[in-house]
């Protein structure tokens, strides 16, 4: 919409500004805007993994295993993570890495799905988002009371900061939309 039709006191036009350019805290709205879209490079990833755990051979997963556990076992044979991710590595049946793979590729396109309609500004993608998150939260927050992980509780902090940015910027852009109807 160029101009809107509509005149000031001084009877000039003034032209439509769009939405996104009327922005009450333009650091919360780029905050917005870059952790929406870590989520979908998360959600990348995701669908990467997923199909590599569902399409890759024991072997082949074995050697991704080795080869990003080598350096640190080399540097340090009691490494923590190395060895968690060769134990689990060993005790991880074909139905868990398909399982893995398909709940992993799922989660990654609702993701991605969900990212699209953030970014694009559609209505319907803000509860939507808000809904997934919160109970992705929820199941992270019983992980993290059974396991303590530092990494756990993080991305959970990292979650809620998006899931109030989401819902602040539902109410800019609900708010923007109705003022323009």
């Amino acid at each position: 919409m160029a101009n809107s039709g509509r005149a000031d006191g001084d009877g000039k036009s003034f032209t439509h500004v769009p939405r996104r350019l009327i922005c009450v805290n333009p650091l919360l709205h780029r905050l917005f805007r870059w952790g929406v879209i870590l989520k979908g490079v998360d959600g990348l990833v995701e669908i990467a993994s997923g199909l590599v755990l569902l399409f890759a051979t024991r072997s082949v997963l074995h050697e991704i295993v080795v080869r990003l556990t080598k350096a640190e076992l080399i540097e340090d044979p009691h490494d923590f993570f190395a060895n968690h991710l060769l134990h689990a590595f060993h005790g991880f049946s074909l139905s868990t890495q398909h399982f893995s793979g398909l709940y992993l590729l799922a989660h990654g396109l609702i993701k991605i799905a969900l990212v699209i309609g953030l970014l694009r500004e559609r209505l319907w993608a803000f509860p939507t988002a808000g809904a997934f998150l919160a109970l992705f939260m929820c199941y992270q927050i019983f992980r993290f009371s059974q396991t303590h992980s530092f990494l756990l509780g993080m991305l959970t902090l990292f979650d809620f900061a998006i899931l109030l940015l989401i819902w602040r910027e539902y109410h800019q852009v609900k708010a923007a939309t109705e003022f323009e109807e």
